[in-house]
């Protein structure tokens, strides 16, 4: 290779390093441009509205739907068959225990009972007889022991002639309510047919569960208050009389029964009635609207909205911060916070899908956000 071609190729080189050296160089220059344009700009203020935390008074409680059942109930019916001679209620009645409701045809099982007393009539006097002929040796021991075992045997004869013709009279196991007549007079009556329903209607029981994470806060002796669609407005107290000591394996819930005064008959069986068990005192619970909380599977968070100083213009500039929650119960459109917010700080309730920690905001809060913790559902 001769000098002057060494020389050119020198040359040539050096012109290709400095065209690629200044096109590095205007890229370099242009992405510092556009991100000192972007960082000067910045990211616009989003609109969220907001709320102030504050504590309020919350008084634990447990709800759940159960039925109501009378404390005694049954459907009245016969042992024995017969054909009814007579009957003593009316439908809809009030009755007591052991009142008399239907008589059925016991005529010929009394004549037959007549016949057995006479023959235990005649059998305790052959005894007698017999067991004073003994004092005096005048018969034997065995003819005295046969005596006393047909005395008791004719004495059993009539005790179940006795029971069999009871039978025949219908009376009310206990104090209640009846039903509407299911039989009339003369109808012969099959065993087991029904006759009445009758209800004992005070006190009246309530059957509900609760699940497996509420056992701890349920006790014998806890009080409760009843509701049901049935008597709207009115609120019914009574107390938890039983526990089931086993939980259902298939629902996982425990069976719980609360006894409800019901002097008025007002709560009937069938019912499903709303109960409220009321756990301890009230407590204080920071409170905020549902909206404002974001529940995710890595936990629940709220943004709190920040002083960032002023802007250029002088005027107040505000950011928020995302911060982790431990939520408690919940009321109405309200949930009490456990952890995370402290009394007086202000939290966002709408707006949060567009907001990232420290992302600029402004308040608007024109339009309130549901927050009753008692909300009522009506017609307009």
């Amino acid at each position: 290779m001769t000098k002057g071609t060494t020389k050119r190729m020198v040359i040539m080189l050096l012109f290709a390093a400095l065209v690629f050296g200044g096109i590095y160089g205007f890229q370099q220059f242009r992405n510092k441009m556009i991100q000192k344009a972007i960082s000067g700009k910045g990211m616009p203020p989003q609109a969220v509205s907001t709320i102030v935390a504050q504590p309020s008074a919350w008084q634990p409680s447990i709800e759940a739907v159960g039925s109501l059942r009378a404390a005694s109930g049954a459907n009245l019916a016969a042992e024995v068959g017969g054909l009814v001679t007579a009957i003593h209620f009316d439908s809809g009645k009030t009755v007591k225990a052991g009142q008399l409701l239907v008589e059925l045809n016991a005529g010929p099982l009394k004549a037959q009972l007549e016949q057995l007393k006479a023959a235990a009539a005649l059998a305790r006097q052959n005894y007698e007889r017999d067991s004073a002929q003994l004092k005096v040796q005048a018969i034997s021991r065995a003819a005295v022991d046969t005596d006393a075992a047909n005395l008791k045997s004719a004495q059993a004869q009539v005790a179940t002639q006795e029971a069999t013709i009871a039978q025949k009279s219908i009376r009310a196991p206990f104090s209640g309510k009846l039903g509407i007549r299911q039989i009339d007079l003369g109808q012969y009556l099959a065993a087991g047919t029904t006759i009445v329903n009758l209800q004992k209607l005070d006190p009246m029981y309530l059957d509900f569960s609760v699940p497996q994470g509420q056992i701890d806060l349920i006790h014998v002796g806890d009080k409760i208050t009843v509701q049901t669609s049935a008597l709207p407005g009115k609120t019914f107290n009574g107390i938890i009389s039983a526990i089931e000591p086993q939980v259902d394996t298939a629902t996982r819930n425990l069976k719980i029964r609360a006894r409800i005064a019901n002097p008025k008959s007002e709560l009937l069986p069938g019912l499903f009635a709303t109960a409220q068990v009321d756990e301890g005192g009230k407590r204080q619970y920071i409170t905020l609207p549902n909206s404002a909380i974001a529940y995710n599977s890595y936990g629940s968070t709220v943004y709190i909205v920040k002083d960032a100083g002023k802007d250029k213009d002088g005027k107040p500039k505000l950011s928020v911060e995302q911060r982790f929650v431990t939520t408690g119960a919940t009321r109405g459109d309200q949930v009490a916070v456990l952890t995370g917010i402290k009394a007086g700080e202000t939290v966002v309730t709408t707006g949060q899908l567009k907001l990232h920690n420290g992302a600029p905001v402004f308040v608007n809060n024109s339009v309130p956000v549901a927050n009753n913790p008692d909300p009522k559902v009506g017609n307009e």
